[in-house]
């Protein structure tokens, strides 16, 4: 996908993607999540992020909601380890009443006391939702077992301690801290001329120029453990991973089809084919790979009868001691290629999706790949490649393993 980019002069990037299309997607996203909170801010990037729609120097909560819905726009933000997105959908006409309400929200949100009280309940109610759902709460765990008591480790929803104590002040000191002009980039997707989003941006973003004055702190060495935990559930909730590769590690890329390949969304997946398809003994198996600026996350997931726990992991095993020992032949490396490459090319038919990704990748990065230069990397993965990172990914004396039951 062609984009094109341009840097304002307060260090605030542009990154522009021009379509057809009568809707224009756009908003920030901040080099600022929860591994950027101090030890006593536990929740702060995503409270934060909830706050930044309760008010500002100009406007009221009720004014910022209503702004872009009046015109049929909608506007979300979410949060993750390493960023928090504030964006927008709306049609290509109100695209200067978009970019004016954003630019209200990130620069010049007030977090109002009284507000403050009234949203600290309604994230303390994510909080005990999340943990009624043992499928969802045992990521969060895992992470804590690969990283320990460390921002990485911690849940992005923070704990109902650490919310009690924050105040406005916390909030604006920690945006004051992180939301840096150096750290933030705004993108567009849409048919938009890029000069007019220029003038629009300068007009709007022109904020003083700030930079970031700390560093992220590297994850500690890490130990491989296994933990059970008595959560009362109906089913045993089983996880099996290991640290992996950063977002720019070269081996990235066998590694995004070997996750694929192992247990990815299709239900043609070893594991999926093992475990569920043959067995019957899960209903969900899966893996899942994050990538960070300096480190990764790959885990296996399974949702199984408390009598099949056993018998689950001897299969995931199984599976990770294949791929580890064996090359997958010419046949199946080809169809694993073509799969991924198709996947990708239909998530990108999400235009939101498509645009939210290149964000990301521009923002850590400074660069977006096309999807030749996706197709060439994955194309360049050997089998011996693909068995040499399973067997670096996937070594049995370096898995954590955390079950609840």
């Amino acid at each position: 996908m062609l984009y094109h980019t341009h840097t304002l002069t307060n260090g605030i990037r542009l990154l522009y993607v021009p379509v057809e299309s009568p809707v224009v997607y756009c908003g920030f996203v901040v080099n600022a999540g929860t591994r950027d909170e101090l030890a006593d801010e536990h929740g702060m990037a995503h409270f934060v992020e909830h706050m930044l729609f309760k008010g500002t120097e100009r406007r009221k909560s009720w004014q910022v909601i209503s702004r872009l819905e009046s015109v049929g726009g909608q506007i979300d933000a979410f949060t993750t380890k390493e960023e928090t997105y504030v964006y927008t959908t709306i049609p290509a006409q109100h695209l200067e009443r978009a970019m004016e309400l954003l630019a209200d929200i990130v620069f010049h949100s007030t977090f109002p006391e009284y507000e403050l009280e009234h949203e600290r309940g309604v994230v303390l109610e994510e909080i005990q939702s999340y943990n009624d759902s043992p499928a969802e709460l045992i990521y969060d765990e895992f992470d804590n077992l690969l990283f320990g008591d460390t921002a990485l480790g911690h849940s992005i929803l923070g704990t109902e301690q650490t919310l009690q104590n924050t105040t406005s002040m916390r909030m604006r000191q920690f945006v004051q801290r992180c939301y840096t002009t150096d750290n933030i980039v705004f993108y567009l997707l849409g048919n938009v001329r890029g000069d007019k989003l220029v003038r629009l941006a300068e007009r709007y973003f022109g904020v003083s120029a700030t930079k970031r004055t700390f560093r992220r702190v590297p994850p500690e060495t890490y130990r491989p453990t296994t933990q059970r935990s008595d959560k009362d559930t109906c089913q045993t909730h089983c996880m099996i991973g290991n640290r992996a590769y950063h977002q720019l590690h070269d081996d990235r890329f066998a590694l995004l089809l070997l996750n694929n390949i192992l247990g990815g969304p299709n239900m043609s997946s070893r594991l999926n084919m093992s475990v569920r398809e043959r067995h019957g003994w899960a209903y969900t198996v899966e893996s899942t790979l994050t990538l960070y600026v300096d480190t990764g996350v790959w885990s296996v997931y399974v949702g199984c009868d408390n009598s099949h726990e056993r018998d689950c992991l001897r299969l995931i095993h199984r599976e990770l001691c294949d791929l580890a020992s064996h090359c997958v032949s010419p046949r199946a490396l080809a169809k694993a290629k073509c799969q991924l490459e198709g996947q990708m090319l239909i998530a990108d038919e999400n235009r939101e999706n498509m645009i939210l990704t290149m964000a990301k990748a521009y923002l850590q990065t400074g660069h977006c790949l096309s999807n030749d230069e996706v197709h060439e990397a994955l194309q360049a993965v050997t089998a011996d490649k693909l068995r040499h990172v399973a067997a670096d990914i996937f070594d049995k004396r370096q898995l954590s393993t955390l079950i609840f039951n």
